[in-house]
C-alpha cells in the first residue's frame, strides 16, 4: 500500500492511519479470547499501522509531514469492548506517542484521535458489531444502538458523527496544528469521565 502511494503521489505529506476493528470477537471475556483473536486484533489495530508508517516515514521526513492515527476511546476505557481490541488500541496510542518523541525533533508531527461510538456501519449495519452486540444481549438492533450513548455515559446523549471525527483529523493534519504533537484528541461525546 505504501509503495503504491509513493509511486502515484511522488511522496506523502500526510498519513492518516484509519484502520481498525476485527471481524471476529467474543463477548465471553478474557478466558474465552483465544490467541488467534489476540493476534488478529493486534494485526488489524496495530501492526498494519506500524508497517504503513514505517514505509512512508522517509517521505514524511523529507516533507515535514504529519501522521494521525485513529484509535478508540477503548484505549482509555478497555472494559468497554472486547479485551483484545482495547489492548491493541492502547498499544496504538503508545506507538503514536513514541513516534512523536522520536520524529518530532525531525519535523514530523504524530497525533492520535480516539473516537467513541460513531454512527457508522460498524454500529448500524445488520451484520456489524452493533448488531452482534444487540443479539448477544437479546435486544432489537435499532433499540440497542439507540441506547449506546446512555450506556456509554456520553454527555451529548448521541453517537459521534463521522464528520466530527474527520474534522479533528483534518485539523491535526493541517499547518494550523503545527505545535500539536504527541496528543490524543478524544471525540467521544463526553464518555470518558477522567481528566
Amino acid at each position: 500500500m505504501g509503495a503504491q502511494a509513493l509511486a502515484v503521489l511522488g511522496g506523502v505529506d500526510i498519513l492518516v492511519n484509519n484502520l481498525g476493528g476485527g471481524d471476529e470477537f467474543t463477548l465471553k471475556g478474557f478466558l474465552a479470547t483465544s490467541d488467534a483473536l489476540w493476534a488478529q486484533s493486534f494485526e488489524v489495530n496495530l501492526f498494519g499501522t506500524v508497517r504503513v508508517t514505517r514505509r512512508l516515514l522517509p517521505s514524511l521526513l523529507e516533507r515535514g509531514g504529519s501522521v494521525v492515527n485513529v484509535s478508540s476511546m477503548s484505549a482509555r476505557l478497555p472494559g468497554t469492548g472486547p479485551i483484545e481490541y482495547g489492548a491493541a488500541k492502547a498499544a496504538l496510542n503508545a506507538f503514536g506517542k513514541a513516534l512523536s518523541e522520536e520524529f518530532g525533533p525531525r519535523g514530523v508531527r504524530v497525533n492520535t484521535v480516539s473516537p467513541g461510538p460513531t454512527r457508522t456501519g460498524m454500529w448500524e449495519d445488520a451484520d456489524g458489531f452493533g448488531a452482534r452486540l444487540a443479539e448477544a444481549n437479546g435486544v432489537e438492533h435499532r433499540d440497542f444502538v439507540a441506547g449506546v450513548p446512555t450506556a456509554m455515559g456520553m454527555t451529548t446523549g448521541r453517537m459521534v458523527e463521522p464528520g466530527e471525527v474527520a474534522g479533528v483529523v483534518a485539523f491535526l493534519a493541517s499547518h494550523r496544528a503545527a505545535s500539536v504533537t504527541g496528543a490524543d484528541y478524544v471525540v467521544e461525546g463526553g464518555g470518558i469521565k477522567t481528566v
